[in-house]
Order: C-alpha cells, then structure tokens, then sequence
C-alpha cells in the first residue's frame, strides 16, 4: 500500500505534507483507472459473445432455409406453399386446399398434402434439433366474417377459428401413422399450435387487404438464440441488467420484422449504442 498511496510525513516537514495528500490522490486514481479498463474488458467480452452467438444464429437459420429448399422445392408450386427466409416459415397460402371457408375440417387434399410433408419435415430438421427453441404452427384469417359482425366480433370469432384450425392441424399430426413413438414425443414437446385471427394480414401493393391470401397455415421454427444469449448475460448480471432487456426485445423484433434481413448487425449494433 505504501508503494501506491506514500508514506506519511510528519507535521514538521512543511510542504511535503501536501506532497503524500497528491500521492494519495494519484493511487486513488491508479485504482479507478484499474477498476474501469477490468470493467471495459470484460464489456467487450460479453459483447464478443453476443456476436458470436448471434452470428452462429445466422449460420443456423440460413442451414435450416436451405436444408428447407433442399427438400420441398419441387412440392411448393403444386402445393401452394412457399418458404420464407426471413422467418423460416413454410407458408401454405391456398385456402381452398386448407379448410373449407369458415370451418376447421381438413380438406381432403391437405391431409393428403400433410402426411407427406410432416414426416419429411421432421426429418430434415432433425438435425438442427439443438437450434430449436419450438415449432409454430400458425394459423391466420382475414379480417372479415360476416355483414351483422362488428370489427371486434369478426376478430374474436376469427381467433377462435384460426386456433381450431391450428389445433386440428396438430391433432392430425399426432395421430400419422408414419410417425414412430420417438417422433410422436418430440412433435409433443416440441411443436404448438397458435391462432393469429386477423393480426398478421397480407397486404396488396397499395396497401388493401388481400383476404386469400391472409387465409394461411404456417409451420415456423423458432430458434433458440435469444435463449443462448439470455444465459451469456445471465452468468455476470442479474435479471434488471438493461442490456438484457434490450437485447432480447431486438432479437424477438427482428424475428417479427420481414424487413429486417441482417439480424446481426441490427442487434449488436443496439447493443453497442446502449453499452456507451
């Protein structure tokens, strides 16, 4: 300590008195300076991790894309589906192949269309079973129901059916033939059923409605990279660390966002700006 802070003098030696208070001051400071470039260092640590992940994330949801292209590319057209980058949704847009209008039955032509496609499905995600958090299947409706409906009724009534419609969808599924005891427990854990009604609606180039194709089914996978960064900054912060909450709100945004194409720099970038 004498080493950093002096040794005190005696009252009898006149200025150098004043001279151990400046070196007591300048180890104060020595201990400050030391204490922020720790603290800098290890900043920079967690937010190398965070890249890291993050760019790992991409890699993943770009292998899943492809792996999904790979497999159904020659199916989409005649099924009237298509696969989304962004959102690593599969997206069956023909109403009329779903349910007939207003009901949650399947066509005849859908479950013919679903016990090819599920077990294929499966597996070509099976190896990207560490990567994934769940599977949605999401249901969407236009806005509309029928003339009598208020906007609220025509919603609500339109949540009911797209969740009958999603869960009608993940009861057949359980229930294929082709899926083995193994695969059965895994869609179980692993696979839910959400009813959007009318919230997520397509829209026409000039910003209309376009109710065919709102009427979908998509299967989505959802990754586990929030959850990975969520434990990074959990080992050396607590649940009130405001970076967390950023992070993850940017992460959760830029899944929910078609625009947002590079995931990466969005969210590192946030972090960056919030960090200083």
């Amino acid at each position: 300590m004498n080493k950093i802070f002096g040794t005190a003098k005696r009252k009898g030696e006149g200025g150098e008195h004043w001279m151990s208070v400046s070196d007591l001051m300048a180890g104060l400071m020595m201990v400050f300076l030391f204490i922020s470039v720790s603290l800098m260092q290890h900043a920079l640590s967690e937010r190398d991790k965070i890249k890291d992940v993050a760019k790992a994330y991409e890699q993943t949801q770009e292998a899943i894309y492809q792996a999904l292209v790979k497999e159904f590319q020659k199916d989409l057209k005649s099924w009237g589906a298509e696969i989304d980058r962004n959102t690593l949704s599969l997206n069956f847009n023909s109403p009329e192949v779903l349910f007939a209008n207003g009901h949650a039955t399947l066509t005849r032509k859908f479950r013919s269309i679903l016990d090819d496609f599920i077990p294929r499905y499966l597996r070509t995600l099976r190896k990207y079973h560490f990567s994934i958090q769940e599977i949605r299947i999401e249901g969407h409706t236009s806005s509309g129901w029928n003339r009598d409906s208020s906007v609220n009724e025509a919603y609500f009534r339109n949540m009911a059916l797209s969740q009958s419609r999603t869960r009608v969808v993940l009861n057949y599924i359980m229930e294929l033939k082709s899926l083995d005891n193994p695969q059965r427990q895994w869609v179980k854990s692993n696979i839910a059923a959400v009813g959007y009604s009318s919230s997520k609606l397509i829209l026409n180039d000039n910003g209309t409605e376009n109710a065919a194709k709102s009427r979908r089914v998509s299967f989505r996978v959802i990754t586990n990279a929030e959850e990975q960064i969520r434990r990074i900054l959990s080992d050396d912060a607590n649940s009130e660390n405001p970076s967390h909450y950023n992070l993850e709100s940017c992460m959760e945004s830029a899944m929910e966002n078609p625009h947002v194409t590079d995931v990466t720099s969005l969210c590192t970038k946030q972090l960056e700006l919030h960090n200083n």
